[in-house]
């Protein structure tokens, strides 16, 4: 498999089983893909930017394309870079921590 098939079915995947990035304003970005490996980097931004369901989105992401994307082995999914960025990465732990998010599970 290439890195470009790889990095398509990804693509598909999120833009597929995760519309509400893009439809609440957000982004994504496939930013590597080690096809040898499996390995993908994926970053969010825009008005993820920010938002208190970032990081729990994050963590559904970085889970579920392992699980459905044949040939992905790991998910790394961080914050944009740059302007688009902010995603408060530092929330996810006092997030999991909390009872309201204990069954957290996004609609997608």
């Amino acid at each position: 498999m290439s890195a470009q098939s790889l990095e398509r079915q990804t693509r598909s995947y999120l833009s597929n089983n995760v519309p509400q990035i893009q439809e609440h304003g957000g982004h994504f970005e496939i930013e590597d893909v080690n096809d040898e490996t499996g390995e993908v980097t994926i970053a969010i931004g825009g008005a993820c930017s920010g938002c208190g369901i970032a990081p729990m989105t994050m963590k559904a992401i970085k889970q579920r394309i392992a699980d459905e994307v044949d040939d992905v082995s790991e998910v790394t999914v961080r914050q944009a870079s740059g302007p688009r960025a902010a995603v408060m990465p530092s929330k996810t732990d006092e997030m999991e921590q909390m009872e309201e998010y204990e069954d957290y599970n996004p609609p997608f």
